[in-house]
């Protein structure tokens, strides 16, 4: 008897991974072991699921709409930049930086010339933030 239910576990197995589902979700018709043990290729498997001796239980637990809940601002801790990848913290602030340096070139208030310096000390990492590269700007470039 141990072994026939190692042998139903293994198709269990097998079959779990032919419908791309997990174990749990495979049902299995008790009054057709016989034809279960028989299994051998996917084919097989699709057979059985047609004749209604194989079938797919619903997902339990949690849906992905209920999980995707419990986001909002009452659930987070922390900074808006602690659950920001370094990545993406870079991202804000070079981008927020290029925009500062086009709005200043476009007035006049610095030069191409200088905005090309500028552009490749911000690719650089050299400014921690708009307000440093301002900064930068009043004392070296414009010299105030």
């Amino acid at each position: 008897m141990i072994l026939v239910m190692v042998n139903i576990a293994n198709k269990r197995r097998l079959i779990a991974r032919v419908l791309d589902v997990g174990v749990d979700r495979v049902w299995i018709n008790p009054e057709h072991l016989d034809e279960i043990m028989e299994i051998d290729t996917r084919e097989d498997v699709k057979i059985l699921l047609r004749k209604g001796i194989i079938k797919i239980k619903p997902i339990k637990g949690q849906t992905i709409r209920e999980k995707r809940k419990r986001r909002g601002p009452g659930s987070r801790k922390g900074k808006k930049t602690a659950r920001l990848s370094k990545k993406e913290r870079w991202m804000m602030r070079v981008r927020a930086q290029r925009k500062l340096l086009r709005k200043l070139r476009e007035k006049g208030i610095i030069t191409p010339k200088q905005y090309r310096k500028l552009y490749m000390l911000v690719k650089g990492g050299m400014f921690r933030s708009k307000a440093h590269l301002r900064e930068y700007i009043k004392h070296s470039v414009l010299g105030e």
